[in-house]
């Protein structure tokens, strides 16, 4: 197509009223009205002022078409992504290495690797043995760092510089790709990519966030925020694969919609709204993946799916951590902790069943091995697709349903309560009060102590399930004082010190570093009303330990004194237990057996006595009679106990023991607790029948006394509570 162009100026006065035609690009004026691309030129007249009109025709050679594909379009292509259709190119130089701050005690350990590899090529020395050995300490603290990340750690490798984009993944997976544009109403929102791909023979129309790989795209790409233009580009792109059958993929990774005043007056709520409403009368399987951070309305908008995966280092959440904390707790500084209350990782998702699955990320995160990552998500794909195909429309559509209303713990065809009480308080389900934790403590004394059994399997399980719940309570209290970062330091430099003897002491500064730590967490334990629930499991798990100490050390004992004694006196044992059962039937010891009971005695005693050990006392019945009932002794201690709670519900007593458990919980040792229970004891006693309660008093004391131990022979006397 030739173009003309005509340039218009005013002649000054006193010329001659002629047009003058200036040709350019070497044409002449015939040949304007000779050729068939004509242009009649006509007398356009001049103004009253006599000035004169300069018209300038240029002529220009043009494209023979605008549209952005080539002329040689191979029709018969079978593979590869059509780049022509698509602004998104490889960068022309590759992105500069990006260090969080959980990875700089890494870092080390990689200068160092670097060093030597330089002095080995400079020197030609063979140092092969040395870097071996530091790729294997960095390879064991990659995987430690990695496999115990905590909620804002993931975050931050989910928002990491180099991740790889949704485009990154999308040409990873197709063996075909068409991106297609515009939301035909007049925008084009890069935000939002969508097209037609091609995985293993199969079709797809695929829908993603798309970010910037540097901060040039960012800006062009809005930070991955879409525009209502972009939701509803999305919606069209849905409508068109509901329409030919062709299943949605759609790949999550935005920060949110985004939120200014042009957006909001052009519908940004409403098109994230009847996108929301569309997904879940679509006819087509749907799949949805979580590739980097998914935030709030603006990943929901195109992730109502049958199912939902996402990457292992992924994150979704109804708000940033950053922006709860500023909410919640009047600042950004505490992200940490309000990324641990939100839930927002892929295992949380999963463990509540929001995510159907969790895909595997390389150590390092996805930009540490993008393609391995790409060929992951592809896996998942094939393996929903499996499922999906199988069920028709109409389970489809109902799958999609169920999913979203089970999440919550709603099942469908129970029905509902009514009327529900709702507490709006913090929870106190699992935090123990001290009676319950003091019970707690008896339970496991008692079990240890009566176990007959070097092990009780479920004494044992009990500890252990102690000792995991106070490793939990510690890491959360970590987490909520600001110390991960230091304890993983801390470990990484225990890594890479020398191997030495287990009982030989830290060196200087490990020590001083570990001190540090330790006084850090006291001080912030020993704050009042602070961490009441690791507080209860310390105390708890440090009176279990001193019991099975204790229990360990009397075996010990048991065992020695076994050794100790002669084979003689242990079978002469026997006849001490068959004269206790005979007492204890109530019958009578002839002479005999009482004389002989009575000389086995005397050499255990004269044994143990050579022994060193000291004889505290001897537990054994009374001449046949029973010790005195324990249920007997229990409904006196009951009285006892229904007498205090009589005053005790009778009086004003019930507001003092309210009032001072919660001065207990901010200080158990100040003077006002000290003076709540002196008044408390002092008003409880004013209250009961005071003569009425000493006589049960006396009259438990009275069984209890009455229990006294007499040998065999009836002559020596020892308390009932004496044990050797």
């Amino acid at each position: 197509m030739t173009t003309l162009s005509l340039l218009v100026g005013k002649y000054g006065r006193g010329r001659n009223e002629n047009f003058a035609f200036e040709f350019r690009q070497h044409f002449l004026a015939n040949h304007l009205i000779t050729s068939s691309n004509c242009v009649w030129l006509s007398y356009l007249g001049c103004s009253r002022n006599g000035n004169r009109l300069r018209i300038v025709a240029a002529i220009r050679k043009g494209k023979k078409h605008d549209y952005p594909w080539p002329d040689d379009i191979d029709p018969h292509s079978s593979a590869g992504a059509l780049t022509y259709l698509s602004s998104f190119k490889p960068l022309p130089e590759k992105p500069k290495p990006v260090t969080l701050d959980f990875e700089k005690p890494l870092v080390d350990l990689e200068k160092k690797i670097i060093e030597i590899s330089q002095m080995a090529d400079d020197t030609g020395l063979d140092f092969t043995n040395q870097i071996n050995a530091l790729e294997g300490k960095y390879q064991q603290a990659l995987k430690e760092l990695y496999t115990h990340l905590t909620p804002i750690q993931r975050l931050n490798i989910a928002r990491h510089p180099n991740r790889p984009t949704v485009l990154d993944h999308i040409l990873n997976i197709t063996d075909k790709w068409v991106e297609l544009h515009g939301d035909r109403a007049g925008y084009d929102d890069p935000a939002i990519v969508t097209g037609i791909g091609r995985i293993d023979g199969r079709s797809y129309v695929m829908i993603g966030h798309q970010k910037g790989r540097n901060t040039k795209e960012n800006i062009a790409r809005n930070f991955a925020m879409p525009t209502p233009h972009g939701y509803r580009k999305a919606l069209r792109m849905m409508k068109y694969a509901d329409h030919h059958g062709f299943p949605i993929i759609t790949f999550i990774d935005t920060p949110g919609a985004f939120a200014d005043l042009r957006s909001e007056e052009l519908g940004q709520g409403e098109a994230i709204a009847y996108n929301l409403r569309a997904m879940f009368g679509l006819k087509v399987p749907i799949i949805s993946i979580v590739t980097g951070e998914g935030g709030s309305g603006g990943a929901l908008a195109i992730g109502c799916a049958n199912k939902l995966f996402m990457l292992e280092n992924s994150a979704f959440y109804v708000a940033s951590p950053e922006a709860c904390a500023a909410i919640l707790w009047k600042s950004s500084k505490a992200a940490p902790k309000a990324a641990e209350k939100l839930k927002i990782t892929a295992q949380e998702h999963y463990k509540r069943k929001i995510a159907d699955g969790i895909i595997p990320e390389p150590l390092g995160g996805a930009h540490a091995d993008p393609k391995w990552t790409s060929q992951q998500i592809k896996y998942a794909i094939n393996q929903a697709m499996e499922e999906l195909t199988r069920m028709n429309t109409e389970e489809l559509l109902r799958h999609r349903m169920l999913k979203y209303r089970s999440i919550g713990g709603f099942q469908e065809g129970i029905e509902v309560e009514a009327q529900r009480k709702r507490n709006m308080k913090l929870s106190e389900a699992n935090t123990l009060t001290a009676l319950d934790l003091e019970s707690e403590i008896e339970t496991l004394r008692k079990r240890i102590l009566e176990a007959k059994e070097p092990s009780d399997l479920i004494t044992d399980q009990a500890i252990e399930k102690l000792r995991k719940d106070l490793d939990q309570e510690m890491t959360k209290a970590f987490i909520s004082m600001g110390m991960q970062d230091k304890i993983v330091s801390l470990k990484l430099e225990l890594s890479r010190a020398p191997d030495r003897p287990p009982k030989q002491p830290l060196s200087q500064k490990l020590q001083e570093k570990s001190d540090k730590i330790i006084q850090e967490f006291k001080h912030n334990l020993s704050k009042p009303g602070a961490y009441i629930k690791l507080k209860q499991k310390l105390l708890k798990l440090s009176t279990v330990d001193r019991l099975i100490e204790q229990r360990q050390n009397a075996d010990k004992l048991k065992r020695e004194i076994n050794q100790k004694v002669p084979t003689s006196i242990k079978e002469k044992t026997e006849l001490l237990k068959k004269a206790q059962e005979k007492l204890s039937r109530g019958d009578t010891l002839d002479n005999d057996m009482a004389e002989e009971v009575k000389k086995t005695k005397e050499e255990m005693m004269e044994f143990l006595k050579s022994s060193n050990l000291k004889i505290v006392g001897r537990s054994m019945k009374k001449d046949g009679i029973a010790a005195p009932s324990m249920e007997k002794i229990g409904k006196l201690n009951k009285e006892i106990n229904e007498e205090i709670k009589r005053a005790v519900n009778g009086t004003s007593i019930g507001n003092k023991i309210e009032e001072l458990k919660a001065e207990v919980a901010k200080d158990s040792s100040s003077e006002k607790v000290k003076q709540l229970k002196a008044e408390i004891k002092e008003q409880i006693i004013g209250a009961m029948n005071a003569e009425k309660l000493h006589a049960k008093v006396e009259k438990l004391r009275t069984e209890l006394g009455s229990w006294r131990e007499v040998d065999v022979d009836g002559k020596t006397t020892v308390n009932h509570n004496g044990r050797l």
